[in-house]
């Protein structure tokens, strides 16, 4: 199975799943149905189903088109977003598992940015995987609280951090330069930080913007919002561990 990133609206992703050999595709938070329609037109691909982690317009926009085109995919999406997604087929929660190109998806409730969030994490052979988190996570930073708590994106995001340090992160907007280097504003002694703005700037100036897939060793590593535990940052915000450090972050301006 590859992962394809499809740039569409001013600075989303719609992620295609593709099985060349079996001539059959998924698409992921499609908010644009014209990137994913001209893949699988151009390659011949049978759709096969559409996930969707959230029931905002630039994830959801693209689903009528691509079901009249292609009217056998299955809609997945969170129960708990029932009425808030289209054309819903399969509504999903945390512990299940999806049947995807021949391959295994698991569900996980990661509510935050909306209430009825969730992603999406496809194992890897030899550990790893890809994770579809939707707006949960960005590089550097996390998505916005328009529905969620600090509290429960606290929660979403412990979910995240102990899925296995090689899972690729396919996160649903290029956002990655400008929060790296707010980050690195934030904590400038952080030299993980300083090396991993200095590498975004350089590819930058090089003509190739695109950071997507993440990798969470390096979120790990270096995404303040994963980093609730850090002696340094923990110095920095003069609080204590876990939640309160959560908390404290997300009250930044």
């Amino acid at each position: 199975m590859d992962v394809v990133a499809l740039p569409a609206l001013s600075d989303n992703y719609v992620f295609a799943l593709v099985d060349r050999a079996a001539h059959r595709a998924a698409v992921v938070d499609p908010g644009d149905a014209g990137p994913p329609l001209a893949l699988l037109e151009r390659e011949g691909l049978a759709l096969e189903a559409i996930l969707l982690t959230h029931h905002h317009g630039d994830h959801v926009g693209g689903v009528e088109p691509l079901r009249r085109r292609h009217p056998a995919a299955r809609v997945v999406g969170a129960a708990a977003d029932r009425g808030r997604l289209p054309a819903l087929t399969d509504a999903v929660r945390e512990g299940d598992r999806i049947a995807l190109l021949g391959r295994q998806a698991a569900v996980l409730d990661v509510p935050g940015h909306t209430r009825g969030h969730v992603a999406y994490f496809v194992p890897g052979a030899a550990g790893g995987g890809d994770l579809f988190s939707g707006d949960t996570v960005f590089g550097g930073t996390i998505g916005n609280l328009f529905e969620g708590t600090p509290d429960e994106m606290f929660d979403s995001l412990q979910k995240l951090r102990a899925l296995p340090p090689a899972t690729r992160i396919w996160c649903a907007h290029e956002y990655t330069l400008t929060w790296v280097r707010e980050a690195a504003r934030f904590e400038p002694d952080h030299a993980g930080l300083a090396a991993r703005l200095a590498a975004l700037e350089r590819r930058q100036a090089a003509g190739d913007p695109v950071t997507v897939p993440l990798t969470l060793e390096e979120e790990r590593a270096t995404n303040p919002f994963f980093r609730w535990d850090d002696p340094g940052l923990l110095a920095r915000l003069g609080t204590p561990p876990g939640r309160e450090a959560f908390r404290r972050l997300c009250e930044l301006p």
